[in-house]
């Protein structure tokens, strides 16, 4: 059962009341000399009219409660209606920042992406002139491990045509191809390789020390020799430069401990 609302309480004992009323009035009317037929008739109809009057009360007050009900219905619709508007409002309060600071990062990322693209603009050609560079250098340096330094310039200059390589990529390389250059000027280095003499080709040990002395010596030790930058030749050694060589190609290798060597170093205008 639901609770009865204090307006409908009321209309009822309003009603009440009024029929109690209306009782009272009939009974204590004074008696007249009219015949009791006519008593009746006319007790009766003040009957009639209070019923017609109370099923009135009671029907006006039932659309009173139903009107009632109706803006009790529409006040908590309202209620709830203001308080998610101030929600709303405070939400788009904070989209509104929220976007503003979006907008502002993704104008600073364009101004980054022109830069970007200004830079390679820049950078790109710088590079291809340090790939020549290098390729020049490495012609007109001394012939050591001619082959895989040509093929690492060779791969720069492929690299440098890749769409999926990243320019900073690109760079890096790049540097770390000069920093290999830079590495075989202050180094000891010992490999085997083709020595090439006229149309005869044979396999020997080489040993480099820095870019001062390219020397090589056959596979038995019966043979050494050094390059002579200046002539772009190779220049036939004595047999007392064998031990020499043999003991700085034990060291490159790092199978003896480091120790001083003699070796004959190529001087401007004068012959070792």
């Amino acid at each position: 059962m639901g609770r009865t609302s204090p307006r409908r309480r009321d209309a009822r004992i309003r009603l009440g009341v009024l029929a109690v009323a209306t009782a009272f009035l009939i009974a204590a009317s004074p008696q007249t000399e009219t015949s009791d037929a006519e008593d009746r008739a006319v007790l009766d109809d003040a009957v009639a009219e209070s019923v017609t009057g109370n099923a009135t009360a009671a029907e006006a007050q039932g659309r009173i409660d139903e009107i009632s009900d109706d803006i009790d219905a529409l006040a908590t619709t309202y209620r709830t209606t203001l308080q998610q508007t101030r929600a709303l409002r405070v939400y788009t309060e904070q989209m509104e920042v929220l976007i503003a600071e979006q907008e502002a990062e993704m104008e600073s990322l364009r101004g980054q992406i022109e830069q970007v693209t200004s830079v390679g603009r820049e950078v790109l050609p710088l590079m291809q002139r340090m790939i020549d560079t290098l390729d020049a250098f490495v012609g007109l340096d001394v012939p050591f491990l001619k082959e895989e330094r040509v093929a690492r310039v060779q791969g720069l200059r492929d690299m440098m045509k890749r769409a999926d390589v990243t320019l900073s990529e690109k760079y890096r390389r790049l540097l770390e191809a000069y920093q290999i250059e830079s590495e075989y000027g202050r180094t000891i280095e010992a490999y085997r390789g083709e020595l090439t003499q006229g149309e005869t080709s044979r396999s020997v040990d080489f040993l480099r020390f820095g870019r001062i002395a390219l020397l090589f010596q056959a596979l038995d030790g019966g043979e050494s020799g050094m390059w002579d930058q200046e002539a772009k030749a190779w220049q036939p050694l004595d047999r007392s430069y064998r031990i020499a060589i043999r003991d700085g190609l034990r060291m490159a290798r790092k199978q003896s401990a480091p120790d001083l060597v003699r070796v004959p170093v190529r001087l401007a205008g004068v012959t070792p």
